[in-house]
């Protein structure tokens, strides 16, 4: 069975939100909101009602940043300490945990940082090809409804499209 990509472009939010709310209702059976990417040149924190929560991924690599920089920087500061030429003298601890804490905690928080850094840059698509169907429009003043569907429930979302008035409905093979 054909995989298409089907684009609606929208001139108004309210039209968007209107077309999404009745694929939240399965106007279109067999299409969720967990199928529906929104493009769109702001951002509309309203959209979240009907679309739902979507998960984020970002804290899990800015946590795994932050314990590679918590272990990393606490070997690093020991070995860098206790090589095999430290002689001990007069009761100084090899590695001295007071001062070695803060430094830790300073590569905790370097990790961290840089590692949130470039998982958003990542994450947010900055080093993927641009969709086949993306519009310029977007960029501009329009909002783009993208859908990945199967041959047989690509009329009935065109139908869906054209009763909420969008201004233009782009659609593609994805694989056949």
């Amino acid at each position: 069975m054909k995989r298409y990509s089907i684009m609606a472009l929208f001139g108004d939010f309210d039209e968007a939100f209107e077309a999404i709310a009745d694929i939240r209702h399965a106007a279109v059976p067999g299409i969720t909101t967990d199928d529906v990417t929104l493009k769109s040149p702001i951002e509309h924190p309203e959209i979240e009602e009907v679309l739902g929560e979507r998960p984020v991924h970002i804290q899990k690599f800015t946590l795994g940043g932050a314990l590679f920089g918590l272990i990393f920087g606490f070997f690093f500061l020991a070995s860098a300490q206790a090589t095999f030429l430290v002689q001990p003298q007069g009761g100084k601890p090899v590695i001295p945990l007071p001062s070695n804490f803060v430094l830790v905690y300073e590569m905790l928080i370097f990790f961290g940082v840089w590692v949130t850094f470039f998982s958003f840059l990542f994450l947010s698509g900055l080093f993927r090809k641009p969709h086949p169907l993306y519009s310029e429009k977007v960029s501009l003043d329009q909002i783009g409804v993208l859908l990945e569907v199967d041959e047989d429930k690509l009329q009935p979302l065109k139908d869906l499209f054209t009763k909420h008035k969008a201004v233009e409905i782009r659609e593609g093979v994805l694989q056949q």
